[in-house]
């Protein structure tokens, strides 16, 4: 068995190389930009780039220090990191939505280079903390009102019309439903979501239920075409086992690697027949 010191370097090591690969996709893109530019006339080229384009962005260079120097590593581990890392490869830019705010922050926000990373956390002392490290992190403070004990009773609740009903969650009745949150939060058509808060590690701690719950309402009530890429972490527990069962649905399930579970949830609004009659759930 590998010892947590050999483990923590690796993963350090998984960081700085994924970092790396970025930069260097980064530097590729923007030469083959360059090169197109030598091709058009210099009076129709933009003057606001003044050789900076092909500059590394603060952005990469500040996250790649940071996981380089710092003796503190993201919670999740090598392996559940790459699942998450390639759909963000394939994916960004893009709308990528974190129920969390850690030590993998600043990476999630990094990777996805050009696009939007918004993160929800429960603990307004942390968020500051954090903000103080890197201002550059959009978060936003969120309440969760359910507990832990109260998963057993919210899983019964959550098979009601009201719950199964897709819609938006700021005017669902379903007991389930995040409510509270910015506007724009559940107007975006998110491309990727994690949910990885909130702590629901004890009985009285706020439980993942809600967060679950409406991670899968935004998937499936996305106004823009397409698939959502919904990532569960610690679904070794028993609330994120459940609940990403019941809400994410085991048919859209693609993956699980350790305590990560990645889910593919198709938009259920693009206004055709079939789509206005299919079930929650997909039939198994």
């Amino acid at each position: 068995m590998r010892t947590r010191t050999n483990q923590s370097h690796e993963l350090k090591l998984l960081l700085v190389c994924l970092l790396a690969a970025f930069i260097l996709i980064f530097i590729v893109r923007s030469t083959h930009t360059a090169s197109q530019n030598h091709r058009i006339p210099e009076e129709t080229r933009s003057g606001g780039c003044a050789g900076a384009c092909n500059k590394l962005p603060r952005s990469f260079a500040h996250a790649l220090i940071h996981y380089s120097t710092s003796v503190i590593t993201p919670q999740q581990t090598l392996k559940e990191i790459v699942v998450s890392s390639r759909v963000l490869e394939m994916k960004s830019p893009c709308n990528f939505l974190v129920f969390g705010l850690g030590h993998d922050s600043l990476m999630w926000n990094t990777l996805n280079y050009g696009g939007r990373t918004v993160f929800l956390e429960e603990d307004e002392a942390w968020i500051k903390q954090i903000q103080r490290r890197f201002p550059m992190l959009e978060t936003y403070h969120v309440t969760y009102d359910s507990k832990v004990n109260q998963a057993e009773n919210l899983i019964e609740v959550g098979k009601g019309p009201e719950c199964t009903a897709i819609g938006d969650p700021r005017y669902s009745m379903c007991q389930l439903a995040l409510k509270g949150l910015p506007d724009e939060i559940y107007e975006i058509s998110w491309d990727l979501i994690m949910v990885d808060a909130p702590t629901g590690y004890y009985d009285e701690a706020p439980g993942r239920m809600t967060a679950i719950y409406t991670a899968g309402m935004m998937a499936r009530n996305r106004k823009r075409a397409g698939e959502t890429d919904v990532f569960v972490h610690d679904v070794n527990r028993e609330v994120e086992d459940k609940f990403s069962k019941a809400f994410l649905c085991e048919g859209y399930m693609k993956k699980q690697e350790g305590r990560l579970r990645h889910f593919i949830i198709p938009s259920y609004r693009d206004g055709s027949e079939s789509e206005s009659n299919r079930p929650f759930c997909p039939y198994t």
